[in-house]
């Protein structure tokens, strides 16, 4: 079973070096919003989406589900992990169908970027999944234009699987193997 909804949730804190993941606060909200509102985060995402639309409708706890976590640093919200049903649907080839059940996706506010917090985050929770849910495959989409994407699916052992346009670009996916989690 892969479905990150259905494991327990929420597990306790994780720690790592510099960062916290946890379950989504009432706090999270203004990160979340500036996540989505943001143009830098939003180059390879179809772009920024209005911040009024999204004040009116993000949740007052957002992401509130299972495989959704919230990356604190030093207390404030730096960005989202998120395990979540992978959905083969989308455009493009039918081999993803067996390739994985659950996608791995992130958020980081431009503040964040190339410190290592995304791949700090992403191999945290990764190494949780794989506790939770050992021997499961995780898939990972990225533009094979964001640079930064394709270097973080590198260094998590993503590897990959196919190559496809949609939404107006090369999109890649990749597949990463349940492994040992990092000691």
């Amino acid at each position: 079973m892969t479905d990150p909804r259905s494991l327990a949730w929420p597990p306790a804190p994780i720690r790592t070096e510099r960062l916290v993941l946890r379950e989504s606060e009432a706090r999270d909200r203004a990160a979340v919003i500036e996540l989505n509102a943001s143009p830098e985060v939003g180059t390879y995402l179809g772009g920024p989406q209005p911040r009024d639309e999204l004040e009116r409708t993000v949740p007052d706890v957002p992401g509130r589900s299972p495989g959704w976590f919230a990356v604190e640093l030093d207390g404030a919200t730096i960005g989202t992990v998120q395990l979540k049903p992978h959905n083969p649907e989308l455009p493009g080839s039918r081999h993803r169908r067996d390739a994985g059940r659950t996608e791995l996706g992130y958020l980081f506010l431009p503040g964040a970027w190339g410190r290592g917090y995304a791949t700090e985050a992403c191999t945290a929770a990764l190494d949780w999944f794989t506790g939770a849910q050992p021997g499961e495959p995780v898939v990972l989409y990225t533009q094979t234009a964001n640079a930064p994407s394709m270097r973080l699916a590198s260094k998590l052992g993503f590897t990959e699987r196919e190559r496809f346009e949609a939404w107006g670009a090369e999109q890649w996916f990749g597949v990463r193997s349940s492994v040992t989690p990092s000691a």
